[in-house]
């Protein structure tokens, strides 16, 4: 009786380290992936950026209908300074920003700063001269939402778009004999919209009265 007493008792102990042995193989076969918030953060960056810098390159090369591609479907705005002014300065939609090119339209993008004498320029002649004005790809300075400099003027950009991120690509200058007052940034908003991002503001920065 003892003996048949020790065996089932046996018997359950050798169950029970059975049944642990495979609890503890299924907990160490499932592995759990926690995504950082950090790292969210970098990769939204990194793509943010990727885009910025394509952006640059359609601009640069004039392929505009590669440009076309990152304009949101509700437009982009283009200002001249930067102090955003919404009231005055152009907004293009994909469509009517091809249009323009194509049939070299003059159009007002807004108030030459201290005279305030309107800037009528086709698309093609405002991008020389308030967009892609100097070797942006190759930026002395690159902040991403950081405004390296600021000028006279105030600068709204946050206060216009505060929910977007923004690229910032600066020169501090060129010719020494200014000390700096022929510095030049170009400010590139984007915006996430359904999943992908696409550019909704280029804002043009430089020394101002």
């Amino acid at each position: 009786m003892k003996n048949l007493l020790l065996l089932a008792l046996l018997t359950v102990i050798i169950s029970s380290c059975g049944n642990n042995k495979s609890e503890k193989e299924t907990v160490s076969d499932s592995v759990v992936t926690i995504t950082s918030p950090k790292a969210e953060v970098f990769a939204e960056q990194d793509s943010i950026k990727a885009i910025g810098k394509q952006i640059l390159i359609s601009l640069k090369e004039n392929n505009w209908a590669e440009l076309r591609k990152y304009f949101s479907e509700e437009g982009v705005l283009f200002s001249p300074y930067g102090y955003v002014d919404t009231t005055t300065s152009k907004k293009l939609t994909p469509d009517d920003f091809l249009t323009a090119i194509e049939k070299k339209w003059t159009l007002t993008w807004g108030s030459y700063d201290g005279t305030g004498d309107p800037i009528k320029l086709t698309v093609t002649d405002y991008v020389k001269k308030f967009a892609y004005n100097a070797d942006y790809l190759n930026a002395e300075a690159t902040g991403y939402d950081e405004v390296i400099k600021q000028g006279n003027s105030t600068n709204n950009l946050k206060e216009i778009y505060p929910n977007q991120h923004f690229i910032d690509y600066h020169f501090s200058g060129f010719d020494q004999k200014l000390k700096g007052m022929d510095w030049t940034s170009l400010r590139l908003v984007i915006e996430k919209q359904h999943g992908e991002y696409f550019l909704v503001a280029i804002i043009h920065d430089q020394w101002t009265v």
